[in-house]
């Protein structure tokens, strides 16, 4: 059934309910006609009908094409009703600054009010906020709530074209006032719209332009789609697991159906508990819930009892061929010797490769499909090969394991798999696929292609990964230079950047080699509003600017940390007579020129001294504190000179390989980059004492940092991992 229309009193429009319609693109006609006083009702196309503010929003959250807006786990469906519960206080007019106060301290450690996405729960307290007109405006001008009015205008800026057409239409009419519906008016920026396979993008999203994109399964049907996510743990998680985990959870949510973990450990050579481990570590990272975590290993015996049932309909037969002629023999489409072996020498020679014998160990099952298809992937595959390694979860046990393009067909069809997400990569053997699933008798299990994720200057291959922390080139699978999930974090991306970015990419099936600088100048947007400044000098190269009329005695002010806004705190800086400066910035400085010192105002330097190469060592200079900052050219970052400083270690990194793109037939191992590392030793304000293990700051004039070792002690650096920006500048920014 479809919306018909929507009904309220003229004086009471039910905001929330307008609001979420419109940014998720739902055509919602309105009549405000009800008497005064009257609960909105919506109406449907066979006569049905819902009433009441919150139950309207909740349904609108439902159907919504936006991924999360409200069809989330028990708990996070629940905070957000708890929202929805909470949104009147804002209408009480003794309670009003009480509930901004509450909900401003709420927003000082997150992003959205539940989750890491924008939800109803969200549009229910913006047009609480919103609806109350003049009053909110008023604030929203202010100083005094500024986690909640930087919520409130991220929203407002990233669904411009929607909210400015609600609030001239609704929110003007109840005292919002003229002038304030012009100056949103003013604000408003145009939207664009870009096209996705199989959908449209028809709204900017949260944190960026961030397209809210709908994409259809074939055959879906709500409450009935099954997916699953499938990694194989032999490594951590990286940024292109991600995009399928992503879109897995995506489909799930929009189809309100089930999401399955499941490992696919079939290869005990390269497989380890450690990264069942972590790769779950890294999918509750993503905000990804799941129905149940399963293993290819738990359908072991069924696998064999299926692979015994094809040789006995003589859909598989055993082969003792050496791997390098079985290999040109598919190339060439030549049937091999072992293709007529009657059913009963296939089981003799399968009981012996069950039993892990030597005779056994020379072969291998395979499917018997069609040796002169020109699609190779149905040349007669391998089903199955002996492999004497323990298993990391069953131990000995078996004998014999089953190839990926055997046992994928089969576990997602007795797992109940609908739709099966795979990357475009795996085209040429979706036919072997659907071959495999009907000559085992199952239903057909749909496939879903998308591209997968390319990075410029990045390895995503598991073995090659694993290459370089086998070899010492980096320091384990959380390296920052990893594109693993976990080193990705720890360079400092935000979760919320990553799961933009990949939505961003939607389920297009375009393979494109894209550059790391976007998804950094997403995060750079989530981390800049919020993150506290210090101050650091290179200790190498610091120089000694000595203000002849500076304070004798050293005296401390308390600044902000961040002077647009207040939630990052405040810290302490010391005045003193004897300041360190840069070395780049004493370079730049002429006699008699004055300059700007940050944070403290004017002052003249007077005397220039530099050594043989035309390295400055000291400076000498005055105070002018009445000068304008506006007339300087030079606003340069200091510190005081004091015992007080903290020992930084600035770590910046490169990327592991010289090659935007490697080639298929090429070396991986010829491209590496010899030096992805730099370490700069640093001196810095005193407050960064309390950085803890993963706050993320910036450095005036030097970038952005996350902590990855807090202070401990003087002797031990605290160690700042820079972040890149998005711009396309050196990596090595500190060398020297």
């Amino acid at each position: 059934m479809e919306i018909q229309m929507l009904c309220f009193p003229a004086d009471a429009p039910p905001l929330a309910v307008i609001v979420a319609s419109k940014i998720a693109g739902l055509s919602l006609p309105t009549d405000p006609s009800l008497p005064s006083g009257s609960t909105p009702i919506l109406h449907f196309s066979d006569g049905g009908k819902l009433r009441g503010l919150y139950v309207l929003l909740r349904y609108i959250g439902r159907v919504a094409k936006i991924p999360d807006f409200y069809n989330r786990d028990a708990f996070e469906s629940t905070q957000i009703d708890e929202w929805l519960e909470y949104a009147p206080v804002f209408s009480s007019g003794s309670e009003f600054e009480g509930a901004c106060g509450y909900v401003d301290r709420y927003l000082l450690q997150h992003t959205f009010l539940v989750g890491h996405s924008l939800s109803i729960a969200d549009i229910a307290i913006w047009s609480a906020l919103a609806g109350t007109g003049q009053r909110w405006q008023s604030l929203r001008n202010s100083k005094k709530y500024q986690n909640l009015v930087r919520w409130f205008n991220s929203i407002h800026d990233e669904f411009d074209a929607a909210l400015n057409e609600v609030t001239a239409m609704y929110i003007g009419k109840k005292g919002l006032g003229t002038q304030a519906v012009s100056k949103v008016r003013d604000q408003q920026v145009s939207t664009s719209s870009s096209n996705s396979v199989n959908g449209t993008v028809s709204e900017k999203g949260v944190g960026g332009n961030r397209p809210v994109f709908e994409v259809h399964l074939p055959d879906a049907q709500v409450g009935k789609v099954r997916v699953r996510f499938a990694p194989e743990p032999s490594g951590y998680l990286h940024i292109g697991h991600s995009k399928a985990a992503l879109l897995n959870k995506y489909f799930a949510e929009k189809y309100d159906g089930k999401l399955i973990v499941r490992f696919d450990d079939t290869n005990p050579d390269k497989e380890s508990s450690e990264f069942v481990d972590n790769l779950l570590k890294d999918i509750e990272t993503l905000g990804i819930t799941y129905e149940a975590v399963t293993y290819t290993s738990d359908y072991f015996p069924n696998m064999i009892e299926m692979a015994e049932k094809l040789i006995h309909e003589g859909k598989a037969y055993v082969d003792d061929t050496t791997r390098e002629k079985m290999q040109q023999e598919r190339m060439d489409g030549i049937e091999s010797k072992c293709r007529s072996n009657s059913v009963e020498e296939n089981l003799s020679l399968w009981k012996e490769m069950v039993a892990g014998s030597e005779r056994g160990l020379m072969c291998c099952l395979r499917g018997k499909l069609n040796m002169q298809d020109p699609n190779k992937s149905l040349c007669d595959p391998v089903y199955y090969r002996c492999n004497l390694t323990p298993h990391h979860k069953i131990g000995a046990k078996y004998k014999i394991y089953p190839t990926y393009d055997f046992a994928c067909p089969f576990v997602d069809a007795v797992e109940g798999i609908t739709h099966a997400l795979r990357s475009s990569e795996y085209h040429d053997r979706n036919d072997q696929y659907y071959w495999i699933q009907t000559d085992m008798g199952f239903q057909k299990v749909h496939i879903y292609e998308f591209s997968r994720v390319n990075l410029v200057y990045t390895l995503l291959s598991k073995r090659k990964l694993l290459w370089f922390v086998q070899n010492g080139k980096v320091d384990g699978w959380d390296d920052p230079r990893f594109p693993t999930v976990q080193g990705i974090v720890r360079r400092g991306l935000k979760i919320e950047a990553l799961i933009q970015f990949m939505l961003e990419q939607g389920a297009s099936k375009n393979l494109n080699l894209m550059e790391w600088d976007k998804l950094w100048a997403i995060n750079k947007k989530i981390i800049d509003p919020v993150c506290p400044r210090h101050t650091a000098v290179i200790d190498q190269r610091r120089v000694l600017l000595t203000l002849t009329d500076g304070p004798e005695d050293p005296f401390v002010r308390i600044i902000p940390k961040h002077k647009k806004y207040e939630g990052a705190g405040e810290k302490a800086t010391t005045y003193t007579k004897r300041i360190w400066i840069d070395q780049d910035d004493a370079r730049s400085i002429a006699a008699n020129e004055e300059v700007t010192l940050m944070d403290w105002g004017n002052a003249i330097v007077k005397e220039i001294e530099k050594d043989q190469e035309g390295n400055v060592t000291q400076l000498t200079g005055v105070l002018h504190l009445e000068g304008s900052v506006k007339t300087t050219k030079l606003k340069l970052t200091w510190l005081p000179d004091t015992n007080e400083l903290v020992t930084l270690s600035l770590v910046d990194f490169d990327y592991l390989i010289t090659k935007k793109k490697l080639e298929e037939d090429e070396n991986f191992v010829d491209v590496v980059n010899p030096c992805t590392k730099m370490e700069t030793a640093a001196l810095g304000d005193p407050n960064m004492r309390n950085l803890k293990r993963g706050d993320i700051i910036q450095l005036e004039r030097k970038g952005y940092f996350r902590c990855d070792v807090p202070f401990i002690r003087p002797s031990k650096p605290l160690v700042l991992f820079a972040i890149p920006d998005g711009k396309q500048t050196t990596v090595m920014k500190f060398r020297t």
